[in-house]
C-alpha cells in the first residue's frame, strides 16, 4: 500500500474497475458519501476525453510485474457533476484478495497555474510577433533611406545611425528568439559539438578572435536551438572580450563548456548576467544570456558561469545527453 497524503483518497479497485472501497476524503475532494461509488464501474466517472487514457493504465497495472506504475492524470467527475483534475498511483501488487490500491490527489490548483502560464507564454509570444513586425517595416524604411543618403554624401552622422539601426534589429531579433526559446524540447538529434562550433564561428562577426575546439563530443539535442546557445556565447564573448579575444570550446563531465580569455565577469555580477536586460557591455541588448539560460532548461540541461584558466569567462553546460 502507498502512502497517503493528507489530502489524498484511498481507493481499493477489483481487477475489472469495480470500487470495493472509498476512504472518507471522497466527500471532502469529490462530494460523494464514502458508499456512493462502492460497486461502480470507476471508469464511468472519468471525463470522456480522459477515459480511454486511464483505462490503459489500470489495465497496465494489472498486467505489470512492478511494485508500481507511472502516475496518470485525467479528469474525475464530482458529486456536482463538474469534474476536477486529479493524479492518480496505483500500487501494481495486488492485495491478497487480487484487488488493486490507488492514490490520488487533487492536483487542480497546478493545472489551472499551468494553464494560465501557457496563455501567458502564447500572449507573449503573440506580442513579440506583432511588435517585432511593426518594428521591422518603419526600421527597413529607415535603412533604405539611409543608403540612399550614403550614396549622396559622406558623414559620420550617417555611420551613427547605421550602428543605431543595427541595434535596433538585433534587439528585434532578440526579443522574438527570447518568446520562443523557452518552450520544452520535444526532439533531438545526434549532433557533433565541434563542427556545429564551427558553423557558428561563421555565422557570427568574429573580427581577429581565435576559436580553439578541444572535443569530439557528441550529444542530442535540438540542433537549432544548441547553435543559438553557441553564438550567443560566443558572440558574448567577442563583445566582453575584445576582437582579439580567444574562445575555447571543450568538454567535461556529462557536458560541454565555453571559455574566453577577456577580462572575465566579476563574482558579484555573475547571478545576474542570465536575467533579461542585464548586460555587461555598453551597447549591449541585454538578452544574449537570457536566451542561453532558457535554451540549456528547455533541454533539461544546468549551467554554471565561472573563471576560466585565464582570468576569462567560462560558461559550464552540464547534465548533456551524450549521443
Amino acid at each position: 500500500m502507498l502512502p497517503l497524503h493528507s489530502t489524498s483518497l484511498l481507493t481499493v479497485l477489483d481487477e475489472e474497475g469495480i470500487v470495493l472501497y472509498e476512504s472518507p476524503s471522497i466527500e471532502r475532494i469529490y462530494g460523494y458519501r464514502q458508499d456512493d461509488l462502492v460497486g461502480e464501474q470507476v471508469a464511468e466517472y472519468f471525463h470522456p476525453d480522459d477515459r480511454e487514457k486511464v483505462i490503459a493504465a489500470f489495465q497496465a497495472v494489472v498486467t505489470s510485474e512492478k511494485e508500481t506504475v507511472e502516475a496518470v492524470e485525467y479528469r474525475h467527475r464530482r458529486a456536482d457533476r463538474t469534474y476536477l483534475w486529479v493524479e492518480s498511483v496505483a500500487s501494481a501488487n495486488p492485495t491478497p484478495d487480487g484487488n488493486y490500491v490507488v492514490n490520488t490527489r487533487d492536483i487542480s490548483t497546478r493545472k489551472e497555474i499551468e494553464r494560465h502560464l501557457q496563455n501567458t507564454n502564447e500572449r507573449l509570444e503573440e506580442f513579440a510577433s506583432v511588435v517585432s513586425h511593426d518594428l521591422r517595416n518603419p526600421l527597413n524604411v529607415a535603412q533604405g533611406r539611409l543608403q540612399l543618403a550614403q550614396q549622396d554624401c559622406e558623414s559620420t552622422h550617417l555611420a551613427d545611425v547605421e550602428t543605431a539601426h543595427n541595434r535596433m534589429k538585433t534587439l528585434i531579433e532578440d526579443l522574438l528568439t527570447l518568446s520562443r526559446v523557452g518552450k520544452q524540447i520535444s526532439e533531438t538529434e545526434p549532433i557533433g559539438l565541434a563542427p556545429l562550433c564551427e558553423t557558428c564561428w561563421q555565422m557570427v562577426e568574429t573580427a581577429d578572435a581565435t576559436l580553439v575546439i578541444e572535443t569530439d563530443r557528441h550529444l542530442r539535442a535540438d540542433r537549432h536551438r544548441l547553435r543559438q546557445l553557441l553564438e550567443n556565447l560566443v558572440r558574448n564573448a567577442i563583445e566582453h572580450g575584445g576582437q582579439n579575444v580567444t574562445v575555447t570550446v571543450g568538454e567535461i563531465d556529462s557536458g560541454f563548456y565555453v571559455e574566453d580569455d577577456g577580462p572575465g565577469i566579476p563574482s558579484d555580477e555573475r547571478s545576474q548576467v542570465f536575467e533579461a536586460g542585464h548586460s555587461t557591455t555598453q551597447g549591449g541588448t541585454g538578452l544574449g544570456l537570457s536566451i542561453v539560460k532558457q535554451i540549456i532548461e528547455a533541454h533539461d540541461w544546468r549551467v554554471h558561469l565561472t573563471e576560466g584558466s585565464d582570468g576569462g569567462a567560462r560558461f559550464e553546460i552540464t547534465s548533456v545527453e551524450p549521443a
